[in-house]
């Protein structure tokens, strides 16, 4: 076992546990805001860390769970009863149970570990501050380096690349380890060291797969810019001495097809002088013990990995179709996730087990000259074969590995990133149009949006067009306005997923106003929570459930400015968040009419009087608030029957002893010609026994037709036709003497809107709608300064607003929903627990081409799910197998029957929707059967 250093640990023997707690906290803080490439971290067994953790935070509240987000928010995650202070560090679980002084590699680490359930990455300051207080070891350091697609992200290089190197002529072999941000220079150099030769002496060889792939002479090149991948061969060629031309020197030695000349290398390869067996493994002979333990570490868990049939020491579903769990090769769940979401399509489960070679398209210079379509297609063919056990992704690793070497070695990685380079890689692979013509867009030029979408389209499909394409592939709207001169750039761009944003879920709350039109109660004010990125229909769904709504009645939302209706929120997508605070918002109760309906507002006025330098004048002014009420019009109106409707909505406020004639019937709205005296007398009669002796009610009415000229409606019997707008105006006019029959103070000091709640120590959560999530990716929005847009009509750079709308969707639709935040280096996990539809996600009303007369109806078939923080994170995949109708939960090797409640959870990460055809119900027969054939 490697040593085990015995450090003093009396340094810390005057600190309590909360002391600790907090230096350790205060230091991970500061080094964590400011981690840069090239800094170190170290492993500690999880095992270690997971009792100090308890021992610090005995006497700590137990606290919630873990998100991950942040490394130093762990130190106060959990509670314990009292624990003995921690032993020595002692990472012996983590390392090969073996000295490995001799092997030239430095201490080996297990290949399968996983962070957050083996081990955990301490920064440097941390690191030693512990090692001060409790000693132990062996100490296991690592850099920071850059990674991710943009190589702008930082992680810890955990596994660097572990190198197998070949001598020739002589046919020695050995094993390195070196970061793949090493550049080749340093290979050369340690290389030679290993062999003991002289740097002129060599040239050195990508030798991967067993072929000559490139002699590697560029000095300054990174060795992940030249894609070394992990455990592959590299040549160390000794060159003819005298001949100063390298390539020529190597190619002495080494054919064209990269099979070493047997003449050259028979003799140096005898058993007793080389680590070489004649099956190209290592061989126990002239090893160090570290080296032998080591080669049959890896040699037999080569040999399992790589055995489909043999015992892999876990369960799983292997005996049906669909059901083979993937391996984890060390950190690969996130790719495993990611392609039992993709085999499990039924479109692509159909392609790739029929013969697809004929697509690969193997001169496309964006490709990846068919290999990933292949390894692709072999990979899917086995995990759909019947009787299998898990499989060994090795082989698609290795691929994957070479064309992307951010996915190399046996870090964690985005699922979510390795999904996009798949869907891409495949579709420059598979893509049928094998020479892309150049097409120059047009301008939109004022034509109709669907003739545009349409010719962006053609031109998009006239370069590609492959599988992909067919099932992924949707179109944007995309509109950019100038914020100087409102010049506006429409265009229509292909998408392959949607990232949608995660909005804040914390709540406030919002005071309305409730008027019922139907003369039956007096208004009320409620007051409701909702959603702070909210839209109008999630405050009418909160009304609704506290205003007690008939099954006749809906509720009419409207924005009130100064006694008069600003607008009417009649669309339930606006955002709350335009309603300004000292808004005031009322709810009107209205019948569900359909048939041209035109809402009556009725706005009040009072007398008052203004002077001025000359005299006083007499001026009517709005006051209180507008009431609403509805009429279905067929033709003029009477003036009786809208003077009722009147009366209706006000008589909850009318004092005891005011006449109302409030019975409003169908015959009261007849035509001009047609009596009704008789029906509103019986009416008026039969509503309040004192009426006969009460004085009719006369309101002064006022109604602004199509000119803006007011109409009398307190003469007689005649009709009027009512303008052709949806909102009718009535102006009603208050003496003195009809104040004092009302109790008007209903309808003044509304009040105002408070969108902002009590402060709280922590804001409260609520669950997030996937709808709400898709809205905010759609809300127009000014671009970063950074993003500019460059104006045609300004000829200058303007910060532009945005406006994407769904033009065309897929027929699979891939939605990403983006938990990851950054924050300086470190990635940021949101938790949010989102709401998304298992059946009938509706989407018809987001689609902006409102030609398309098809039903945008999907139903989700698969997700992944990330646990954890962002460095210790596990993924998962749910999967519906469709034939079945059964969900299965698959991690790695392992696949579980789950109940469809099982599915939803705040873990999701990419979900994957198959839009519903009622024509076809099982649309995926036939692609779910099991093939004998198919391996």
């Amino acid at each position: 076992m490697a040593e085990v250093s015995m450090c003093s640990s009396s340094g810390s023997t005057e600190l309590t546990p909360e002391e600790e707690r907090i230096m350790i906290r205060d230091i991970a803080l500061a080094a964590e805001a400011n981690t840069k490439e090239g800094d170190v971290f170290y492993l500690i067994t999880q095992r270690w860390w997971q009792h100090w953790i308890e021992y610090v935070n005995q006497d700590q509240p137990v606290g919630g769970a873990n998100d991950g987000s942040s490394f130093a928010e762990i130190y106060d995650s959990f509670g314990s009863s009292m624990l003995k202070r921690p032993a020595i560090i002692d990472n012996s679980d983590l390392i090969y149970d073996a000295g490995s002084e001799d092997s030239g590699m430095g201490i080996e680490i297990h290949d399968t570990l996983l962070e957050g359930r083996d081990y955990v990455l301490l920064p440097q300051e941390v690191w030693n501050q512990l090692y001060l207080w409790y000693g132990g070891g062996p100490t296991l350091a690592r850099k920071v380096i850059s990674a991710g697609l943009s190589q702008t992200e930082l992680a810890v290089e955990v596994y660097p690349l572990r190198l197998q190197l070949l001598e020739v002529p002589k046919g020695d072999r050995s094993t390195m380890r070196i970061s793949k941000k090493e550049t080749i220079g340093e290979l050369h150099r340690r290389a030679c060291e290993i062999f003991d030769l002289n740097l002129e002496q060599v040239c050195i060889w990508d030798y991967y797969g067993h072929r000559k792939h490139a002699l590697m002479n560029d000095m300054d090149k990174t060795l992940d810019d030249a894609n070394l991948q992990m455990d592959q061969d590299i040549l160390v060629e000794i060159i003819n001495h005298g001949n100063n031309n390298a390539s020529d020197g190597c190619a002495s030695y080494v054919q064209d097809n990269g099979t070493a000349d047997k003449e050259a290398t028979s003799i140096s390869l005898e058993p007793s002088k080389s680590n070489l067996n004649v099956a190209g493994g290592m061989s126990n002979k002239g090893m160090s013990k570290t080296e032998a333990v080591q080669s049959q570490n890896l040699t037999s868990s080569i040999r399992e990995l790589d055995n489909a049939s043999g015992h892999t020491g876990v369960s799983t579903r292997g005996s049906s179709c669909g059901l083979t769990g993937l391996l984890n090769l060390g950190n690969t769940c996130f790719m495993n996730s990611a392609i039992q979401c993709l085999v499990h399509t039924p479109e692509f489960a159909r392609y790739f087990r029929e013969d697809y070679h004929q697509e690969i398209n193997w001169q496309n210079p964006l490709g990846m000259v068919g290999e990933l379509a292949m390894a692709f297609g072999d990979l899917l063919r086995k995990l759909w074969a019947p009787g299998r056990t898990s499989v060994a992704p090795r082989p698609f690793k290795a691929k994957l590995a070479r064309f992307a070497p951010q996915f190399s070695g046996y870090n964690q990685h985005d699922s979510q990133e390795l999904l996009a380079f798949l869907l891409d890689g495949l579709h420059e692979d598979l893509n049928r149009v094998k020479h892309k013509p150049y097409i120059k867009s047009r301008d939109a030029d004022g034509r109709p949006d669907e003739e545009v979408a349409d010719e962006y389209w053609a031109n998009h499909i006239a370069r590609n067009d492959s599988i992909i394409v067919d099932v992924c592939q949707g179109q944007y709207k995309s509109t950019l306005v100038c914020p100087v001169c409102n010049k506006v750039s429409v265009t229509f761009d292909p998408f392959m997923y949607l990232s949608l944003p995660l909005q804040s879920t914390t709540t406030c709350t919002m005071t309305v106003t409730v008027f019922s039109s139907d003369g039956s109660k007096l208004p009320s004010t409620l007051t409701v929570t909702v959603p702070k990125q909210g839209r109008c229909r999630d405050l009418i769904q909160a009304l609704n459930g506290t205003c007690s709504l008939k099954q006749n009645e809906k509720l009419l939302l409207a924005e009130v400015r100064d006694h008069l209706i600003h607008r009417f929120l009649e669309d339930p997508l606006i955002s709350l968040s335009t309603i300004k605070d000292d808004s005031h918002i009322v709810a009107y109760k209205i019948p569900k009419l359909t048939k041209n309906t035109k809402y009556i507002q009725l706005i009040h006025r009072s007398q008052e009087q203004v002077t001025s330098d000359a005299h006083k004048m007499s001026g009517w002014r709005a006051f209180g608030t507008p009431l609403v009420s509805v009429v279905s019009p067929d033709g003029p109106v009477k003036k009786v029957y809208l003077e009722r409707i009147v009366k209706k909505v006000l008589s909850p406020m009318a004092k005891i002893g005011t006449s109302m004639d409030t019975d409003v019937t169908d015959s009261t709205m007849s035509h001009a010609g047609e009596d009704s005296t008789e029906t509103c007398t019986s009416s008026m009669n039969s509503n309040d026994p004192k009426s006969k002796v009460l004085e009719p009610l006369e309101l002064p009415l006022q109604l602004l037709n199509e000119d803006n000229v007011c109409i009398d409606l307190s003469s007689g019997e005649e009709a009027v036709q009512l303008p052709s707008s949806s909102s009718v105006t009535v102006y009603l006019d208050w003496s003195q003497k009809l104040l004092k029959k009302f109790d008007t103070c209903h309808l003044e000091n509304l009040p105002e809107v408070f969108k902002s709640g009590p402060v709280l120590k922590k804001a409260r959560t609520e669950p997030l709608s996937l709808y709400s999530c898709l809205e905010s990716f759609l809300r127009e929005e000014p671009l970063v300064p950074e993003d500019m847009w460059f104006c045609p009509e300004c000829k200058e750079r303007r910060q532009a607003s945005k406006k994407l709308d769904l033009w065309r969707l897929p027929e699979v639709l891939v939605i990403h929903l983006k938990r990851f935040s950054y924050s300086r280096s470190m990635k940021h996990k949101l938790e949010t627990f989102v709401n998304f539809p298992i059946h009938d996600f509706e989407l018809t009303n987001y689609v902006a081409n409102k030609n398309s007369s098809q039903r945008q109806l999907y139903e989700l078939y698969a997700l992944t799910n990330h646990y954890g923080g962002m460095g210790s994170g596990h993924y998962t995949a749910h999967i519906k197998l469709i034939e079945e109708n059964r969900w299965y939960n698959f991690d790695d090797s392992h696949i579980s029957l789950i109940n469809e409640e099982e599915v939803k959870s705040a873990a999701a990460y990419v979900l994957f929707y198959r839009r519903v055809k009622t024509e076809d119900v099982s649309v995926s027969n036939g692609v779910q059967t099991c093939a004998s054939t198919q391996k």
